[in-house]
């Protein structure tokens, strides 16, 4: 299966779909030479590559209820929306431990995408590049409700804002055919950004960053369409939400998450046969 990459949006707590299809996957040993995600993309391809089945929705949705996990008083303590001592320290070192030497051990390359605040482009690492606790929580720090994450001298953000689906850097690193793993529905188009005067004001010192967020609409729904694209040419395989979303980014709803987790795995279920046919091509 060479040259064929797989690309996971993110989304937030829309991830636990992501989460489902790549549990389906590792039941089914299907694991793919190349992965490259952005913010909750990321996080539960990490898991995928350390070939840890139902680590992610352990760490999602068991522990959602955690009064650290997700909660405005988290912007007083941390200046984060999400507890990111619990997530990216506690949870993958102590309460559910990651694997990190299958991780690393993995012939799977892996790649985390993030943003650049001062440039606004995106800047990505493969796992063997950075600390990878840091660097997943630099791609999954929401701008306005988290702190900018600092790797290497650079101010860093959430990998979503500069490029939400990395298609193109997946096809610009070799691999011919992509799956892509969406977690928004079909008929889904980003509107344009509403809160530029906040924008300008909060991030005053990272301009670069601003003028992403101002075209991250086009850039989102121009990946789309390119995504379609590669579709009906037969280089690419997209897995999305069949049913309509009950889930938002900053979800805590225990049922919807598990529903939304459900959906994934059936999605996954579904197109099985499909996916090994496009796959055997």
């Amino acid at each position: 299966m060479e040259r064929i990459g797989l690309v996971l949006e993110g989304g937030g707590m829309r991830g636990v779909y992501s989460g489902g299809v790549l549990d389906f996957f590792m039941e089914h040993d299907l694991y793919f030479p190349y992965v490259i995600g952005v913010s909750a993309g990321a996080c539960h391809g990490s898991s995928y590559v350390a070939r840890q089945i139902g680590r992610n929705k352990k760490v999602t949705i068991d522990y959602i209820d955690h009064p650290n996990y997700l909660s405005y008083r988290n912007l007083f303590r941390e200046k984060s929306l999400f507890g990111m001592k619990l997530i990216f320290d506690e949870l993958p070192n102590k309460l559910v431990p990651f694997d990190f030497d299958t991780f690393y051990a993995s012939p799977q390359t892996f790649i985390v995408g993030t943003t650049d605040c001062m440039s606004g482009e995106p800047v990505y690492f493969s796992k063997d590049s950075a600390d990878m606790l840091v660097v997943l929580r630099a791609s999954s720090s929401l701008p306005f409700v988290s702190p900018v994450v600092t790797i290497d001298g650079r101010p860093l953000l959430d990998g979503g804002v500069s490029d939400p689906i990395p298609i193109r850097k997946a096809i610009a690193d070799g691999n011919e055919k992509n799956v892509i793993i969406l977690t928004r529905n079909r008929e889904y188009r980003k509107e344009p950004f509403k809160l530029k005067w906040l924008a300008g004001k909060v991030y005053r010192k990272h301009p670069g960053l601003v003028d992403t967020l101002i075209r991250r609409h086009k850039v989102y729904n121009d990946t789309l369409a390119y995504i379609e694209e590669l579709e009906q040419k037969g280089k690419a395989f997209v897995i999305r939400p069949s049913q309509p979303l009950a889930v938002d980014r900053i979800e805590k709803n225990k049922e919807k998450l598990s529903a939304l987790y459900a959906q994934g795995y059936a999605d996954a279920q579904r197109v099985a046969d499909s996916l090994a046919g496009w796959l055997a091509h």
